[in-house]
């Protein structure tokens, strides 16, 4: 097993597979604009983080200025146009059309008038004059138009959605009714005061993800993710259908840098999944295996997705704290991978890797030991409470030095200005992401909307309570349980409906912004709540239709592309499940209200117990394959060691003795008779 990134073959995948890398070839003057563009947006981030911030409007207006000017440099107007060369003419100089130039012209007036009237802005809000006006739907719709070239439609139509339901809300049903807002009133309050564009989203993309995506690049450019997988390889690579635990490991570690699920797929896809497809998986499987085990890099400490940024201003706290409640769940999930992974090798008696197959680990740990200072750097300023982007300046900084001084991979400073250059690339989509998911939080805040689908979802829940109460024996329910739980399982799949085309990111705005006052009037923390949401909006990476990680891994592997999106789906049944046990059971979490040591306990070795009990009956092996009383068992004994609580984790161990006592005989028979 090649061990060895190809890091050429790796952007050719991102771009091929991810939408929003695939940038249209310019020439002549406009490429040169553009590349010296994106080192200007990576150089502003790398030196404002290390030497102090702008004014907040002035700094988030340059930042969406450079992001939503570019796009459209870069994304063509269709699909059909992306990546295809343009010849230049009077009417598309460098290969962009002249309207997509007075476009990013536009783009960037609208944006900076905000910062350049900031003097008169206590004046103006909530009495604009015209020219606001104007400006403000200029940047509104360039907004909107941005994204829908570097995302597709689905955001896009839900913000003009809201936009409607902000204009004409005193046609809307039953509590959903409000007075209504005019345009110059909807758009005063999207455009002049920091609650629509030039909000919280934003403001965080500007200030915290921005700078960990560029070390993210950086690191891997250096040789820090080719070490993990190295590492994991060496370690993990030997055993029973090795080449997939090798993708669990790799992808952990990879994914701490990455935080993006489609640019771990295709990074250490290239190398596991036919890896793994040699041995003797599945092709559909391989794929699965290596896009759930990617999409727990936005879950995996201590750099994970834009959403733990995210989270940091919504709930006022620290970066630490946000690290320590991610630690168990994240764990958790990939524990969940690695078994169904172990008793899918195991029931077809699939190898390890050879000795020759894998690396040396004492010349990877000399060629590469240098790379390991930037994280290490980064994860200790983060942990001594400094800012995540000062911590990242440093961690940015110390990658800069390994590269330009590690003999055993030497970079140039052409390599470098090309990890700037890839850094502000992977910054543009979520950038106008921000500004357009701006928008459905600025109507939210201006119509209360938020609190009205909160009466709503709550009101179904106990209705439906009410029926199905009385059909469960024994009282084994309370009320509130029931209600809290239909409450968690329909706010779960409307995250799932919603991340179908819409990044993790945008997908955990709007639903905090709609389902967290839902969840507090249950009595859910807000830290719960929040991790809740964005669980299940990573979730929506690989659950079909629209599973955008599984469906590049299933092009690297030529497999169906539904199926693999319903394996990678069983597969991460761990990340569907425990949400809702750290919601019933939040000492799971570590740092939220309420943690004890017996709670925290009893949940987690109950979760463990419980996953590895799923993992048979879905895998149909535990040490012998299973019977079809057996899998029902597992199934049910699985269920009731993951509800948290003393009962129900004794109830399932009884339950799945049974199972446990045939297997053990069974395997010593096998072992006699061999």
């Amino acid at each position: 097993m090649s061990t060895v990134i190809d890091e050429k073959r790796a952007r050719e995948l991102e771009e091929k597979f991810d939408p929003e890398m695939r940038f249209r070839p310019v020439t002549d003057v406009a490429g040169t604009l553009v590349a010296a563009a994106l080192l200007a947006l990576s150089s502003f981030h790398y030196y404002t983080a290390g030497f102090g911030l702008l004014e907040e409007t002035l700094h988030r207006g340059v930042h969406m200025a450079f992001v939503l000017s570019l796009i459209f440099l870069v994304f063509a107007r269709t699909k059909a146009g992306q990546g295809v060369a343009v010849a230049s003419t009077l009417g598309a100089p460098g290969g962009v059309p002249i309207y997509d130039w007075i476009l990013a012209a536009a783009a960037i007036v609208s944006v900076l008038y905000v910062p350049s009237i900031f003097e008169e802005l206590a004046f103006l809000v909530g009495n604009p004059r015209t020219q606001d006006v104007v400006m403000g739907t200029v940047l509104i719709a360039v907004a909107i138009e941005a994204t829908r070239r570097t995302m597709g439609w689905p955001l896009p139509l839900i913000a003009i959605a809201f936009m409607v339901y902000g204009l004409y809300g005193q046609y809307a049903p039953g509590v959903l009714v409000h007075p209504g807002a005019t345009w110059s009133g909807l758009v005063n309050h999207l455009y002049l005061t920091t609650q629509g564009i030039y909000g919280l989203p934003l403001g965080v993309v500007s200030t915290y993800v921005f700078h960990f995506v560029l070390f993210g690049v950086l690191a891997t450019k250096i040789g820090l993710g080719q070490l993990f997988i190295d590492m994991a390889t060496w370690a993990a690579g030997r055993y029973a259908g090795g080449p997939a635990k090798v993708s669990i490991f790799g992808s952990a570690l990879f994914g701490m840098i990455s935080g993006s699920s489609i640019a771990n797929t295709v990074t250490v896809g290239s190398l596991t999944i036919p890896a793994m497809i040699r041995i003797g998986y599945r092709r559909h499987f391989a794929a699965a295996v290596e896009a759930t085990a990617s999409t727990g890099g936005q879950i995996t400490p201590p750099v994970m997705g834009a959403a733990a940024f995210l989270m940091i201003e919504f709930l006022g706290v620290s970066y630490q704290t946000i690290i320590l409640a991610a630690i168990v769940p994240a764990f958790m999930h990939f524990f969940g991978v690695f078994m169904q992974v172990h008793f899918e090798a195991k029931r077809h008696g699939l190898r390890g890797l050879a000795p020759d197959e894998l690396p040396d680990p004492r010349e990877v740990l000399r060629r590469d030991w240098p790379t390991v200072f930037p994280l290490a750097i980064l994860v200790a300023i983060l942990l001594s409470g400094y800012t995540p982007y000062l911590a990242a300046f440093w961690g940015i900084t110390a990658c800069i030095a390994v590269g330009l001084l590690n003999p055993g991979r030497r970079l140039t400073l052409s390599d470098l200005v090309d990890g700037f250059v890839t850094g502000a690339k992977y910054a543009l989509a979520v950038g106008a992401a921000a500004a357009t998911v701006g928008i459905v939080v600025g109507v939210v805040t201006l119509t209360g909307v938020g609190f009205k689908i909160s009466f709503i979802v709550t009101s179904g829940a106990k209705e439906a309570t009410g029926w199905i109460l009385p059909l469960i024996p024994f009282g084994l329910v309370s009320p509130q349980g029931l209600t809290l739980f239909l409450t968690l399982l329909l706010t779960g799949i409307v995250c799932i409906l919603m991340g179908c085309g819409i990044p993790t990111t945008a997908t955990y705005i709007i639903m905090v912004t709609v389902a967290a006052p839902t969840l507090g009037v249950l009595g859910v923390a807000p830290i719960v709540a929040h991790f809740f949401v964005f669980y299940y909006g990573v979730l929506a990476d690989i659950t079909p239709p629209v599973a955008m990680a599984a469906y590049a891994g299933a092009s690297l592997a030529n497999a169906d592309p539904f199926k693999t999106g319903n394996t990678a789906f069983r597969l991460g049944l761990a990340k569907a499940l425990v949400p809702f046990v750290f919601v019933f059971s939040p000492s799971l979490l570590l740092v939220a209200p309420g943690f004890n040591w017996p709670d925290f306990l009893v949940t987690l070795i109950g979760c463990l117990l419980g996953v590895v009990c799923l993992a048979a009956t879905l895998s149909d092996f535990f040490l012998v394959r299973m019977r079809g009383w057996e899998r029902a068992l597992g199934a049910v004994a699985g269920i009731l060691l993951i509800a948290p609580g003393v009962m129900p984790t004794l109830a399932g161990v009884v339950l799945v003795a049974p199972v446990v006592v045939r297997h053990l005989a069974a395997r010593r028979g096998v072992g006699h008779a061999a």
